[in-house]
């Protein structure tokens, strides 16, 4: 069926974007939010853009509920936790079996799955659906992860497919994930990622430390001015394995832009990330409290979040500067020519990309890991549908590795979940590697900060070692705690999660 109604609860900026991107679509759109006001500037903009009558405002849901026709649609775009079970318990008188709620908030997966199993008994539908993309993208089409039971997927489908971002061959980036909580759980997973690339917008880990760590090293350490930074950018993003990588490409953007009085806008912007602190976002520290409770390792993930962490308190980091007495500042590299920089330059290139694509890894494994959890039946082709245009974690060379292992035609000899059983990605973060490893050697040197590509460094290091110095760990453990060891003169076969039937007295008691 066309759905020709909904409901968006919510109208903030991403709210409000899609809500003008249903109506731009020929579907109405009836709206309830706690500000009169917001609606109202809402409905003018909608007319500004040659939007009429397609919106409306409610101020409670009797009225709301009344202006839908049956089976409801409702759209949320809410602030993450409590709020949405309010919002929840205010529709539940007006609610009818069939009723559909698509959750387009950060919302947390477990709240999703609870919320399923509470309006199940009513036969409502509630599907999670990560958005990603932004505000903008949110007005523009953005990419879209829903999950849930497929019978409310299937009537949804083709309207998320009409509003959704579109990729270069003109297929829609939403498709349907799997089911409870799976929507969400991969957009958090998405965020996760996201997180170590973008140099100064919210949330954290994966990819966006990466590129800051570079514009850090460019600007502090090389007296590259931002001009140039941004074209050294757009050089990145045009070609190579960062072509057409969103947050490489909005990195051009920030170093060139300039204000009214003709300065550099980024000159202004205060080291200081708060968006964790503030509770506005949670999609970074569910990230990486997954990866610890899954015992899946994520440490570019990870590395990323300490960095905003540290960055939120900035009056402590004033003080500990003033007690340390300006120990560890940044120096500037030298380099015995300009063919020398250059070399280095194209050596950062390689290891933001390195770091960018072992982001990815990593999140392919904790989405793995929970999804044999929770059975969840997640498609892992329609994953790398939704990770293209419209996503803030669009990059087209990863998307063509990631497509030619999960698509269904693929020639892949594994196909694992486990991205570094994968011969080609394997090729690809070992061609980075010596990159990756001269540019920390060189951040080392000139006591550089660029945590996320270190513990990059270090998870390639550590993650096909048969020689680690946990024997080392292991024989403490033993020592104290009588914690048991395996012993290498003894085959077990495949080195399980288990504890070893070995111990020694170290020290007699």
């Amino acid at each position: 069926m066309d759905i020709k109604k909904v409901a968006m609860i919510g109208a903030g900026s991403m709210g409000g974007g899609m809500a003008l991107l249903l109506a731009e679509h020929g579907v109405s759109v009836s709206i309830q939010d706690p500000s009169a006001e917001t609606v109202d500037k809402l409905i003018k903009s909608g007319e500004e853009q040659g939007i009429h009558g397609k919106l409306s405002k409610h101020e409670d849901y009797k009225d709301l509920c009344e202006s839908l026709s049956s089976p409801k649609v409702f759209f949320f775009s809410l602030p993450h936790g409590t709020v949405g079970d309010s919002v929840v318990e205010g529709l539940h008188p007006y609610l009818g079996k069939g009723d559909i709620v698509i959750d387009c908030s950060n919302e947390k997966w477990e709240n999703t799955q609870r919320r399923q199993g509470k309006l199940v008994a009513q036969g409502v539908y509630y599907i999670g659906c990560g958005v990603s993309g932004g505000y903008q993208a949110a007005r523009r089409g953005p990419s879209m992860c829903p999950g849930g039971q497929d019978t409310a997927m299937d009537y949804v489908m083709p309207l998320l497919e009409k509003i959704a971002a579109k990729a270069a061959d003109g297929s829609p980036c939403v498709a349907k994930i799997g089911s409870g909580g799976a929507g969400h759980y991969v957009k958090m997973i998405h965020n996760g990622i996201e997180q170590d690339m973008r140099t100064r917008l919210t949330r954290s880990s994966g990819m966006m430390s990466a590129i800051s760590e570079a514009w850090t090293i460019m600007n502090k350490h090389m007296d590259i001015k931002y001009d140039e930074i941004g074209r050294i950018f757009e050089k990145w993003s045009s070609e190579g394995e960062l072509e057409n990588t969103f947050l490489v490409k909005i990195g051009a953007d920030i170093c060139e832009q300039r204000d009214k009085k003709g300065d550099h806008v980024l000159a202004d912007v205060k080291d200081k990330v708060v968006q964790d602190i503030g509770g506005s976002e949670g999609t970074g520290i569910w990230s990486n409290t997954q990866a610890t409770s899954l015992h899946v390792p994520a440490p570019t993930l990870s590395a990323a979040h300490y960095l905003r962490i540290v960055s939120a308190f900035r009056g402590n980091r004033e003080h500990v500067k003033e007690t340390f007495h300006g120990s560890f500042l940044p120096s500037k590299f030298t380099f015995a020519s300009s063919e020398d920089q250059e070399a280095f330059i194209e050596d950062l290139r390689k290891a933001v990309y390195t770091t960018c694509l072992a982001a990815y890894v990593q999140g392919m494994s904790i989405i793995d890991t929970a999804d044999k959890e929770n059975q969840w039946a997640i498609s892992y082709g329609n994953i790398v549908k939704i990770w293209r245009a419209g996503c803030i974690i669009q990059s087209d060379h990863i998307s063509s590795l990631l497509s030619e292992i999960f698509s269904p035609s693929s020639k892949s000899p594994h196909k694992n979940h486990n991205l570094l059983f994968e011969p080609s990605i394997v090729a690809e973060l070992k061609g980075g590697f010596e990159s990756l490893k001269r540019v920390v050697l060189k951040g080392v040197e000139g006591n550089a900060v660029t945590p996320s590509m270190s513990a990059t460094l270090e998870y390639l290091k550590y993650c096909g070692n048969l020689d680690l110095p946990t024997s080392f760990y292991e024989a403490e453990l033993d020592y104290f705690g009588k914690h048991m060891f395996d012993s290498k003169s003894q085959d077990k076969g495949p080195g399980k999660p288990e504890t070893g039937e070995h111990h020694f007295e170290w020290k007699k008691a």
